[in-house]
């Protein structure tokens, strides 16, 4: 199934993104750059804050560390020195999550990763808040029974693997820069490499998309590959602010 997403559709936030695929659903919401408390106030750059909401009940320790994950990533292509002594807040809350999603036998955090930071890179598109690349992510799972990875496979599939001996999340910038790399369970280097150029493969190849579906829509538009497409929501929003150039 193909990713969807949907943009600037939350009235009272500077940008929004809700962003739906492999059974995920979660909406993103940016306030920013707005006025930093003076305790989070840093004098030559901006104050990155993430929030992540569960789909059931409170924030437990698994959120926390999301939180600092989509941190960590995020702050590196936010050009945090131009729009200093500032807050960018950023507010994720997942809506739904797929019914096999507790029992496909990997980390749920690791699941719902490349979502969150999809929909979060999204979300500041939308914002406008001045970036120095986009960025793109994938799940890697390597089953016990198989040597082939699975590549951004949904929750059913996972299921239908079990079991799965190692599960991995890569996140690419444009430019082909590894800017995450979280992985758990049992593997060797030699492994580790080969999910690695699988992932880099699928979120950077030039040619013949991605791998994540037929087709990615956004506002009822299609693209062949993630990264072309994610710039092409880049050209869009540029064209649609600065639309007032063209009026007479």
């Amino acid at each position: 199934m193909a990713p969807e997403a949907i943009l600037s559709h939350l009235h009272r936030a500077d940008g929004s993104a809700t962003y739906t695929h492999n059974g995920y659903c979660i909406i993103g919401a940016v306030n920013g750059p707005i006025e930093v408390q003076r305790r989070d106030e840093l004098p030559e750059e901006a104050t990155v804050e993430v929030n992540v909401r569960p789909a059931v009940g409170v924030g437990s320790p698994k959120e926390r560390h999301l939180e600092t994950l989509l941190h960590n990533t995020l702050r590196s292509i936010i050009l945090t020195s131009s729009i200093p002594r500032t807050l960018v807040q950023i507010t994720l809350q997942v809506r739904s999550l797929p019914e096999e999603e507790a029992d496909c036998g990997i980390d749920s955090s690791l699941a719902i990763l490349p979502h969150l930071l999809h929909t979060s890179l999204l979300a500041l598109l939308s914002a406008s808040i001045p970036l120095s690349t986009v960025l793109t992510a994938a799940l890697v799972a390597i089953p016990s029974v198989s040597s082939s990875p699975l590549i951004s496979p949904t929750a059913n599939q996972l299921l239908r693997a079990k079991p799965i001996r190692s599960a991995h999340v890569f996140a690419f910038s444009g430019e082909g820069k590894l800017l995450l790399n979280e992985s758990d369970g049992v593997f060797s280097l030699q492994e580790w490499d080969e999910a690695a150029e699988a992932a880099e493969e699928v979120c950077c190849k030039e040619e013949g998309g991605v791998g994540l579906g037929e087709g990615m829509e956004v506002d009822g538009k299609e693209g062949d590959n993630l990264d072309a497409w994610l710039r092409e929501v880049v050209m869009d929003k540029v064209k649609w602010e600065t639309r007032w150039r063209g009026a007479k």
